[in-house]
C-alpha cells in the first residue's frame, strides 16, 4: 500500500478480478453538497425488457454475459423525485417543461439550462477518484428510454473542485417523457486516465494465428448447427434447445478453458457514510 496525494493506494495490480467480491480497494469518495443528492448504488444487473423477455421464454438477454456485466459496469445515481419532461421544439433555454409528480421544498428536479431539448441535473455532489483516474460519467447501459439519450463525459475527478451535471438530450419534440423514482439517472465508471492512449492497435489477417483460426471455425460450426437445431425444434412443441453458454463458463467451443479469471458478474461495493 502506499499513500499518494491523501489517498491511501493498493499498489496490486487488479487487472485480473475474479467473481470473488474481496479485492483490493481504491477510494472512490463522493462529497454531498447539499441534503438532496440522489441515492448512489452499485448500478442493477435487470432490465425492465429483458425481463418483459424472459416473461415470453424469449429470455436471451438474461444470458448474454456481455451484457449483464454491463449493466452491473458502475455506480448508479438514482433519480429521487418523479416527473414528466416534454421538449417543446425550441431552442432557448426554457425549452423543456418539467412538471413533477409533486411538489416539494428542496426537492432535486432537473431544469432546462442548456436549451437544444437537453435536460440537466446539477448534481448536488463532488466525486474525488485516485491519482490518474478519471470518472466516465454516462447513463445506465443497455437501457433505451423513448425519446431521450443520455448522454457522456469524461471528468478528471482526481483534482477539479467544481461539480458536474448530468444531461440527457431529446431526440423527438412534443413527447412526454417520465422519469420514475429510483430510476437511474446517471453511471459513474471510474477510468484510468490515458489509459487507452498505451494501446498499439493492429489488423491482422485471422489466418496468422493458426490456433485462434481452428477454434473460430469450430466456434462457427457449433454455432450453425445449433441455429439449425433451434428452428427444427420450433417446429416441435414442448421442446427446448439447449443453451450452449460456453463464454458464461469461461469456455472455447471445443471445450478448451478461457482464461483463469473469467468473470460472470461484478461485486462492486456499496458507499459506506462517513460523519465528520
Amino acid at each position: 500500500m502506499s499513500r499518494t496525494g491523501g489517498f491511501l493506494v493498493s499498489t496490486t495490480n487488479l487487472a485480473g478480478v475474479s467473481d470473488t467480491p474481496r479485492q483490493p480497494a481504491y477510494p472512490l469518495i463522493e462529497f454531498i453538497t447539499r441534503d438532496n443528492a440522489p441515492q448512489i448504488a452499485p448500478a442493477s444487473t435487470g432490465r425492465a425488457w429483458m425481463r418483459e423477455m424472459a416473461q415470453r421464454q424469449t429470455g436471451w438477454p438474461n444470458r448474454c454475459l456481455p451484457m449483464l456485466i454491463a449493466n452491473q459496469s458502475g455506480w448508479e445515481l438514482r433519480n429521487p423525485c418523479a416527473f414528466t419532461a416534454t421538449w417543446m421544439g425550441q431552442e432557448n433555454g426554457a425549452d423543456v417543461v418539467i412538471a413533477p409528480h409533486q411538489r416539494d421544498t428542496g426537492q432535486l428536479l432537473p431544469a432546462s439550462h442548456f436549451g437544444n431539448g437537453i435536460l440537466t441535473w446539477h448534481l448536488p455532489i463532488l466525486f474525488r477518484t485516485p491519482p490518474g483516474y478519471n470518472l466516465l460519467v454516462r447513463g445506465p447501459a443497455n437501457y433505451p428510454k423513448d425519446a431521450v439519450c443520455a448522454l457522456e463525459g469524461i471528468v478528471e475527478t482526481d483534482w477539479t473542485s467544481a461539480s458536474f451535471s448530468m444531461n440527457w438530450k431529446f431526440t423527438r419534440k412534443m413527447m412526454p417523457v417520465r422519469f420514475e423514482v429510483g430510476e437511474p439517472i446517471c453511471v459513474i465508471v471510474p477510468q484510468r486516465r490515458a489509459e487507452l492512449e498505451q494501446f498499439a492497435p493492429e489488423l491482422r489477417p485471422i489466418e496468422s494465428d493458426e490456433e485462434l483460426r481452428r477454434q473460430y471455425e469450430f466456434f462457427l460450426g457449433s454455432r450453425s448447427a445449433a441455429k439449425q437445431a433451434e428452428q427444427t425444434t420450433r417446429m416441435a412443441a414442448g421442446e427446448q434447445v439447449q443453451w450452449q453458454g460456453d463464454y458464461l463458463r469461461g469456455k472455447h467451443t471445443d471445450g478448451n478453458a478461457g482464461t483463469s479469471n473469467h468473470q460472470t458478474r461484478r461485486h462492486l461495493r456499496s458507499f459506506v457514510s462517513h460523519k465528520m
